[in-house]
């Protein structure tokens, strides 16, 4: 099929927001069979643990991605090294940097929005939200929380901080305000057991040993022969998820290069800025 088109007339392409939502399954990559993978964070969090190098980065771009192009959902990013999550800066409600009482005030603020959803919850009798509700969905990502919790600011700030974390991954599932956390070793001393029991999922890439495989994914599974130890330290991107099935299971993380990730999050950054029509 053709179309008339008068001779050197240009041709404009015009960008199209994409219609993905937060309470679609979210796009991870593939399994060791080839299978894709996808999981559904709206009701629940995810912990992202494992040495540098790993992929978790990788991970979180895939995850910041599809949110960016999520008109339905705001993004507030936690980075203390401001470049793992900084290329999605404009595409987010909130950045906080190395500053704790950022992001202390950044928290805060996300506590009283989580009782005010619940607040409406309550007059309206219902248990959580849902699409047709048509409120946002607010998700948090957190590149490196011991930076937070247990290397800046002083002691009394580091434990409102993973006082205030905890809550919104306990509370924030059935309000549509999922949390994302990252970080190379989830152990006692950087997130306290009683907020790491609280992740639905768990994604381990290469760790250094299996006892910190089983933190991150929970007690007993290397033993039972998933242990994020036996990852080929050249094999990046590759991980253990435990999610939905309850078994870890192998796949390896889609990755986007820092080209793809500019491309995206400047499309993602114009759909999501008000547009307004000239003659």
């Amino acid at each position: 099929m053709t179309t008339d088109r008068p001779v050197g007339a240009l041709e404009v392409s015009v960008p199209v927001a994409p219609s993905m939502s937060m309470f679609d399954p979210i796009y991870l990559g593939i399994d060791e069979f080839g299978a894709p993978v996808y999981i559904e964070v709206i009701y629940r969090n995810l912990l992202v643990g494992g040495e540098p190098g790993g992929g978790k980065s990788g991970l979180l771009n895939g995850i910041c991605a599809h949110a960016a192009y999520s008109a339905d959902t705001r993004l507030v990013l936690f980075d203390a090294k401001r470049v793992e999550l900084g290329l999605w800066r404009d595409c987010a409600d909130e950045f906080v940097g190395p500053n704790i009482k950022h992001a202390l005030s950044v928290l805060r603020r996300l506590a009283v929005v989580m009782d005010n959803r619940y607040a409406w919850l309550d007059a309206h009798q219902r248990r959580k939200i849902v699409p047709s509700d048509g409120l946002t969905v607010i998700t948090s990502v957190f590149d490196e929380i011991a930076f937070y919790s247990a290397t800046t600011g002083t002691k009394a700030e580091q434990e409102e901080f993973s006082s205030l974390l905890r809550d919104i991954v306990a509370r924030g599932r059935a309000c549509a305000m999922p949390v994302i956390a990252a970080t190379q070793r989830p152990s006692f001393d950087i997130i306290p057991t009683s907020l790491r029991d609280l992740f639905g999922f768990r994604a381990a890439f290469r760790c250094t040993t299996p006892n910190t495989s089983n933190i991150v994914l929970g007690h007993g599974w290397a033993e039972q022969g998933y242990s994020a130890n036996d990852i080929d330290p050249t094999n990046q991107g590759a991980a253990y998820l435990l999610a939905e099935d309850g078994t870890p299971r192998r796949i390896k993380v889609a990755y986007l290069d820092d080209a793809q990730i500019i491309d995206i999050a400047n499309h993602a950054a114009w759909i999501r800025r008000p547009q307004s029509v000239t003659a």
